[in-house]
């Protein structure tokens, strides 16, 4: 019988698996440090398929920093932990897709790549800035600041500090940057995966590490598929004690997992747009608007005079050409669609009419201007307004900032949106107001790690002890507003009119925690034979057969948003997860009858605990039972 494996994907076997379907030579065997055999690259076989490769100490361009490589490495290491349900602090559990996740990111990120790769079609992130304090973020990976000045030729050849500012953490440490990078490397590199190839990541940063966010995207996404760095306009107006410039924006990098597949989501024509098209001559097709008739790109054929109505004969602009041929010239001007201007006389333009316009919209600029996207102090008010007129955190960006990055994702049906350090849940608001206004069922996934808030502050006053307690509580207060505005509105509908829904907006709360079970990773050798009698029965004392159910969810490709059923079959609880999707009971002293009533529902995976089964022979005939009685379903053990 197969047991469920409970640590995340080897996802350096994967990538392997990758390289071996396209050069199946390349494929080796060698002998691991316990003389087990194991597959492995060759790498001088995967040289003969790809040429030269970088490598020794020959000059080529890189971007690194000290640490890189463990960064890289702690991408693709295993974990076992899992994530927790918690009903009891989750809005609308039994309906809601959309999730709240406490824990640390780069957890989360590892164990939700089992279920969500390739299936995320937006990521919006708003990491700490870097400001020389120590992260939050202090992953395991990271090295002593001795490991990090060795490497970076800190020391003399007697040990000896060479650069006194490695004692302070300032501007000319190089730990200052690499700390920060070391921290977004294997997120970035966990965070393509999750996309989908139409999908797009935007990331806030301010001026200090724009530079090396750019680098990183570059390198984890590639260079080609950078779509744009958006400059946002935070402050309306300027700093007068500012040192040198008053600072008045951030930036959003927006890069696309595939430039070539990925469509932009267009802006919806404004009044003031529309204001810009006449009609000057009473066309019938309509307003219009004049657009140059020259372009840069020189071609023989576009070169040639036009005579105007009143007789001046004009010729392209000096190194520039007509961007249409003497037929196509010739054709539109018979279709009037040639402007010379009221008197005749002018140079000439094509009309580009409103009404064939070929896009359902306007085309984004990369600036932001608060006017339209909001300010910082915008962002601040909106959470105030939310908690009674209370500052419960700080520097949260804007509703309508992301309101238009949603618009460019260009979300689809049931998209699915990821924040992975979500704050104060600005992602969730904008998200549900969309939903609300365009009739939208996005959904989306928030994690945050649980870090303290201040004691001097409302929020901490208030029962807030930690930001994803402010998180939680933003969302269920800005989920009441729409849900009521849109009440409201309903109630003032006149006759025929489509009333609005409300969209989805609750929550299921998990948070991130040690597996489930005792010595997850430990072999039979490594534990005392006391131990040995016991591992039936390896659940932690603290945990519940729910715990047990999310655990697996993931094993199995299944959402953490499916719908669970629990039934009682014979005095035992028995989980039905989308319909018997997967059928699990993890009680203990299972019968056989509960066995053949479970099988009856042919359910398309079935799922029971080593501590169910009674006598040595239950579990032979758990796999014979449904082998009988229902064929097709996928057996296991945990």
């Amino acid at each position: 019988m197969e047991k469920v494996e409970l640590t995340t994907a080897d996802i350096a076997m994967e990538n392997a698996a990758k390289l071996a379907e396209l050069f199946p030579d390349i494929v080796t065997e060698t002998l691991d440090e316990n003389g087990n055999l194991q597959h492995s690259i060759d790498i001088e076989a995967l040289k003969a398929h790809v040429g030269d490769i970088a490598e020794d100490k020959r000059e080529r361009y890189q971007f690194t920093w000290p640490g890189k490589q463990r960064a890289r490495a702690e991408a693709i290491r295993q974990i076992d932990k899992t994530m927790r349900p918690c009903p009891e602090e989750s809005v609308n559990w039994d309906t809601t897709e959309n999730l709240y996740i406490e824990g640390d990111n780069l957890d989360a990120l590892k164990i939700l790549r089992e279920t969500y790769a390739g299936k995320i079609k937006m990521i919006y992130i708003d990491p700490p800035y870097n400001t020389g304090h120590d992260f939050v973020y202090n992953d395991d990976f990271a090295r002593s600041a001795e490991e990090e000045r060795a490497e970076s030729g800190a020391f003399d050849e007697e040990g000896n500090v060479l650069d006194k500012a490695y004692k302070q953490n300032n501007e000319s440490n190089g730990r200052f940057h690499s700390d920060w990078c070391s921290m977004m490397y294997p997120r970035l590199m966990l965070a393509r995966d999750l996309l989908s190839e139409d999908g797009v990541i935007f990331v806030s940063i301010d001026d200090y590490e724009d530079c090396n966010a750019r680098k990183l995207l570059d390198e984890v996404f590639g260079v080609g598929n950078f779509i744009a760095q958006l400059i946002w306009e935070r402050a309306y107006a300027p700093k007068n004690d500012a040192k040198y410039v008053s600072n008045s924006h951030d930036y959003v990098l927006m890069v696309a997992k595939s430039a070539e597949v990925f469509t932009i989501g267009r802006l919806d024509r404004t009044e003031a747009a529309n204001a810009r098209y006449k009609n000057p001559d009473n066309d019938p097709r309509g307003v219009w608007k004049p657009s140059d008739m020259s372009v840069k790109t020189y071609n023989a054929e576009c070169d040639y005079p036009i005579t105007t109505p009143s007789g001046r004969i004009v010729e392209p602009p000096t190194a520039r050409c007509w961007s249409l041929s003497k037929n196509a010239f010739l054709e539109r001007l018979q279709d009037n669609r040639i402007w010379f201007g009221p008197n005749g006389d002018s140079v000439p333009c094509i009309k580009r009419f409103l009404s064939e316009l070929k896009f359902d919209g306007m085309a984004p600029t990369s600036i932001l201007f608060h006017k339209e996207v909001g300010h910082s102090q915008e962002g601040a008010k909106e959470v105030v307004a939310l908690f009674d007129g209370k500052g419960y955190f700080d520097g949260p960006k804007p509703v309508r900032l992301l309101e238009r990055l949603i618009t460019l994702a260009n979300l689809k049906g049931d998209s699915v949106v990821l924040d992975f350090f979500s704050g104060s849940a600005t992602t969730a608001h904008a998200l549900m107001k969309h939903n609300a206004e365009k009739r939208g069922r996005a959904k989306f996934i928030l994690v945050q790690l649980p870090e303290e808030a201040d004691p001097k502050r409302d929020a901490f006053k208030a029962g807030c002890k930690n930001i994803c307690e402010i998180g939680k509580e933003r969302i269920r207060r800005a989920g009441a507003k729409i849900a009521a505005e849109i009440e409201e509105s309903n109630a003032q509908l006149k006759m025929g009119e489509e009333p609005k829904k409300v969209p989805d907006i609750g929550f299921r709360v998990l948070k991130i925690d040690s597996s489930n079970f005792e010595d997850v990773k430990r072999t039979p050798d490594a534990m005392q034979q006391s131990q040995l009698f016991g591992l039936a029965d390896n659940l932690k004392s603290d945990r519940a057969p729910e715990d047990i159910l999310f655990q697996l969810l993931p094993k199995f490709q299944i959402p953490y948003t499916a719908r669970i059923e629990t039934l009682n079959i014979c005095g035992k609880t028995v989980f039905s997860v989308d319909d018997d999707t997967l059928l699990a009971c993890f009680d203990q002293d299972v019968p056989e009858d509960v066995i053949r009533i479970m099988a009856a529902r042919q359910p398309l995976r079935a799922v029971l605990r080593d501590a169910s089964f009674i006598g040595d022979d239950a579990l032979a005939n758990f796999k014979e039972i449904f082998k009988t009685l229902s064929p097709a379903t996928e057996t296991k053990v945990v």
